[in-house]
């Protein structure tokens, strides 16, 4: 980041009748998080997410875990989505597409990131019975986190962040491999993607905006 670009940090608060959730990033950061949602499989990701994008993050989420990990999974990814979208700012400057291809023992993931400003995610190759397994559940007390969520969380930080979003299993066998690999994946796509190009000095769009 040069003198002239502006700090990419953002502050987001959200409180419904089922969470409420604080997130603040910094893009330009370390990887250094704090994260906690209540669902411990789920913090676990998000800070593999910090570690492997160089993203701060802190993560502040409490919700109605008694029923579910659903709605606090849910709107933390919200609140995060929106964080990540208000913090890219202008986007002057960036390289805008990401790819990043990660192994995880058997596990191996591709996913691609583009700071489009238009919204969609497009989540294949999982293998049956992922989305039923539940991860992160077995101390009493403990919340588990349900592979199908896993989806759920791109398609709501693509959608709330306005990124284009692919998200492709190629092999995998064990269930925290297949969500951990995924994460690692988006957060090396996503640091590229928002990464600064010494040689774009505008926004990179033949449109001239990334905003939709």
């Amino acid at each position: 980041m040069s003198a002239t670009q502006s700090v990419r940090t953002a502050r987001i608060e959200r409180q419904t009748s089922e969470s409420k959730v604080v997130v603040e990033v910094n893009l330009d950061g370390t990887g250094r998080h704090d994260v906690s949602t209540g669902v411990g499989f789920y913090d676990h990701m998000l800070i593999s997410f910090s570690r492997h994008s160089l993203v701060d993050l802190t993560v502040r989420s409490e919700g109605d875990t008694h029923i579910d990990a659903h709605h606090t999974t849910e709107d933390t990814a919200i609140v995060l989505g929106e964080a990540l979208r208000e913090a890219l700012g202008s986007k002057v400057g960036i390289r805008r597409f990401g790819d990043a291809t990660v192994p995880l023992d058997e596990a191996l993931v591709q996913a691609v990131v583009d700071v489009s400003g238009r919204p969609y995610c497009v989540h294949t190759g999982e293998p049956e019975g992922q989305a039923y397994v539940a991860l992160g559940g077995g101390t009493p007390g403990s919340v588990p986190y349900l592979g199908s969520l896993t989806r759920h969380v791109f398609e709501t930080i693509a959608f709330h962040a306005h990124l284009a979003l692919h998200v492709r299993v190629l092999a995998g066998r064990e269930p925290h491999h297949l969500v951990e690999t995924q994460f690692k994946a988006f957060a090396r796509a996503f640091r590229d993607a928002i990464a600064f190009d010494p040689r774009e000095t505008g926004i990179p769009s033949t449109k001239g905006s990334l905003g939709g």
